[in-house]
């Protein structure tokens, strides 16, 4: 998704099928220290992404089972293709089964307290099932045009578009359709029918936290900031391990105040944006987008050196991002201003 601009340095977010928004920056204060945030205590958790293997997309919204030891549950994956299940000490096996495609398998022992452990997906398609049904209710017609939707080549979000309202005309409570209806808009910035499509997906199941998320991210577009705040945490209400999730909401508690001078109006609000970015980290610490947020909060309130210590960190995720230039130019300045002050 194309950036949009905020007042400080953005922060680069992971791309679906990953449609997930970014927020841009500059300005470099003075430097003196504010505030101490207490962090938050590690836990051991598996956290993976996965991608189709034919055209590199994130899978999103693909059924996640972490089974072992101490739990057995599925999730689903984010918009990014992102997942995180939180664990104890033991043996765990991971599987990753989408219709069409070949079952993914990955296991891993879990000794340390704070453990964390990345595994990554790539999903092959299955030669032996090259019909795939999204949803067993529908009608075969309504699965054609879904799975002709899934077909599309990357970046023909037109094309996409018309399977998937053919399939949502055919079949009305096609949530799976719907839901990925509605991100598709959101690639194209037609704001009002991705809101549409989302509502719409949740009359027909309200217990689809992605469409809460993917809403949220509409609102926050639109500088709803209420609306957005609202859906996000009816989501993590549902679904509390997205760390893209909280990543959002802090962005919505960021923007919100964006511009404000006074420092008894923004203040609260950047209090709930480091909570709800420190969630994120907690669950996923490789996620680079939170990193620089995490760095414009401390950069807000003086905190200069942990600021660059994010922003390092964002680089050292995201050499490339769209905001690594201005980061880096940023991070030389923060080192100059310290170095200034050593006697």
């Amino acid at each position: 998704m194309k950036p949009f601009h905020a007042k400080f340095i953005g922060e680069a977010s992971d791309k679906e099928a990953s449609r997930m928004a970014r927020y841009a920056a500059s300005a470099i204060c003075g430097l003196m220290f504010l505030l101490v945030f207490p962090d938050l205590a590690s836990a051991q958790r598996i956290s993976g992404q996965v991608h189709y293997a034919d055209n590199g997309q994130a899978a999103f919204n693909v059924p996640v089972r972490c089974v072992g030891t101490a739990t057995n549950t599925q999730i689903v994956t984010d918009r990014s293709g992102r997942f995180v299940c939180n664990v104890a000490a033991g043996h765990y096996t991971v599987t990753i089964e989408a219709p069409g495609y070949i079952r993914e398998e990955q296991s891993v022992d879990i000794f340390d307290s704070n453990a964390t452990e990345f595994m990554t997906f790539r999903l092959r398609a299955d030669p032996r099932k090259p019909v795939v049904t999204a949803d067993p209710n529908a009608p075969p017609e309504a699965n054609a045009e879904f799975q002709k939707a899934e077909a599309v080549a990357a970046g023909k979000i037109e094309e996409e578009i018309r399977h998937l309202e053919k399939a949502v005309s055919i079949y009305p409570k096609f949530v799976q359709a719907e839901l990925k209806l509605g991100t598709a808009y959101m690639d194209l910035q037609q704001w009002d029918k991705a809101e549409q499509a989302l509502r719409k997906t949740l009359e027909i199941d309200p217990k689809v936290a992605n469409a809460f998320f993917a809403l949220g991210e509409v609102y926050l577009r639109q500088k709803k900031y209420d609306q957005a705040e609202k859906v996000m945490q009816d989501g993590l209400a549902i679904e509390t391990h997205s760390a893209q999730a909280h990543l959002t909401l802090a962005r919505i508690y960021w923007e919100k105040v964006a511009g404000v001078k006074d420092e008894a109006q923004w203040r609260p609000p950047l209090e709930k944006s480091y909570e709800e970015v420190k969630q994120s980290l907690a669950l996923d610490p490789n996620l680079a987008a939170a990193h620089l947020l995490k760095g414009n909060l401390l950069f807000k309130v003086r905190r200069a050196e942990d600021a660059q210590h994010e922003f390092e960190e964002y680089l050292r995720l995201d050499p490339k991002g769209q905001y690594a230039d201005q980061t880096r130019a940023l991070v030389e300045k923060i080192k100059k201003a310290l170095a200034g002050q050593k006697p």
